[in-house]
This record gives structure tokens, sequence and C-alpha cells, in this order.
């Protein structure tokens, strides 16, 4: 993972130049994207969401969350990881902060917080209000090509990456930012 920031700033994907914010946006968040590697190989961490939220509900998404006051995107990362998932800071190493995207219908400019995992632990919901799964979804079933689609939504011009790992459906803003710095990362297998 230590190459995906040198990759990004040598060639940004379009994803990443199209979805720049605005000066101020409403919101600043930032998401954790929390790699490891255990006995049974490498794998990311990734929740799914509480199905009777009033946004976003039963999508799988990277834990994170707002900025409190003062707070920079890796501390909030980490915080909301802990929150929603017991991750142990202390197991963490904070790799990059990867440039911000934005969200267009919430207004929210998400950093993404590249990290490595260097003491993976079990994993539990914390917090069962906005928190239904965590996963330790392995590498290995995310880019088998056969876990691997493309995603659109009738009636829009939406059309991005998808994933099925785990058991769970994996699109939008997560399935593009994972496809991006797995592609960075030079991992992708052609599908």
């Amino acid at each position: 993972m230590t190459g995906v920031r040198p990759a990004l700033d040598a060639r940004p994907p379009r994803w990443f130049t199209q979805f720049r914010p605005p000066r101020e946006p409403k919101r600043r968040s930032a998401v954790l994207m929390l790699f490891g590697e255990d006995v049974d190989g490498a794998e990311v961490v990734l929740t799914e969401r509480a199905s009777d939220l009033s946004a976003h509900a039963s999508q799988v998404v990277f834990p994170g969350g707002h900025l409190d006051p003062g707070e920079n995107p890796h501390g909030a990362a980490l915080r909301e990881a802990e929150e929603e998932a017991g991750v142990d800071r202390d197991s963490v190493e904070v790799v990059a902060d990867l440039p911000e995207l934005y969200l267009h219908p919430s207004g929210n400019a998400v950093t993404p917080v590249l990290a490595w995992w260097h003491r993976p632990h079990d994993l539990r919901v914390v917090d069962q209000r906005e928190v239904a799964r965590v996963s330790r979804a392995p590498l290995d079933e995310i880019l088998d090509p056969a876990n691997r689609f493309s995603v659109s939504i009738p009636g829009t011009d939406y059309r991005g990456p998808g994933f099925v790992v785990d058991g769970l459906f994996v699109w939008g803003f997560t399935a593009a930012l994972l496809d991006a710095v797995l592609t960075l990362a030079g991992l992708t297998r052609p599908w």
C-alpha cells in the first residue's frame, strides 16, 4: 500500500480529479481504508450500515464519519473505526491521507485514510445504531474476477464498479474508492 500515494500523485485517476470538493464544503468526513494480513491472507475492513438509518441504510462502507472540531482526517477515521467496529488504534499504522473526494448529494468532502493493520484482531459491532455488521473482507475474494461487475442505476447516468465479498454487495463510493486504490496498488486483475 505504500506505493498508492506516489502512484496517485504521479497520475491521478479521473475519479479523483472528477470529485474534487469546493473550497468550503458543508461537511468534512474521513473513512479508514484499513488493509492487513493474517494467516488467511490479505484483507480490508468493511462495515454494513444499519438498515434503519435515514441515509445510506444497509450500504457497505469503510468505517468513518464526520470530523469533530479541531480533528484531522486520520484522527477522525481512527476514532470512528474504534467506535463502530472496535478497531484498536495502536494496531494501525496510517500510510497516507488521500485527496478529499466530494459527495455531491450530501455536500460532504470525504478524506480516505489509507492504513495498514499490523496487528489484526477480532472486530465486533460496537455501535448498533449505525452498524449492522463488520467484515474482515478477504482481498482474494474482492480481486476474484467472478466477484466483480458494473453497477448502473436505471433512469440515471450512474455506472460504477461493484463487488460481492463475504456475502456483501459493495457499490457506489466505497466500490469506486476500493477499485481505485487496488488499481493504484497494482493488485487489480482483469475482469
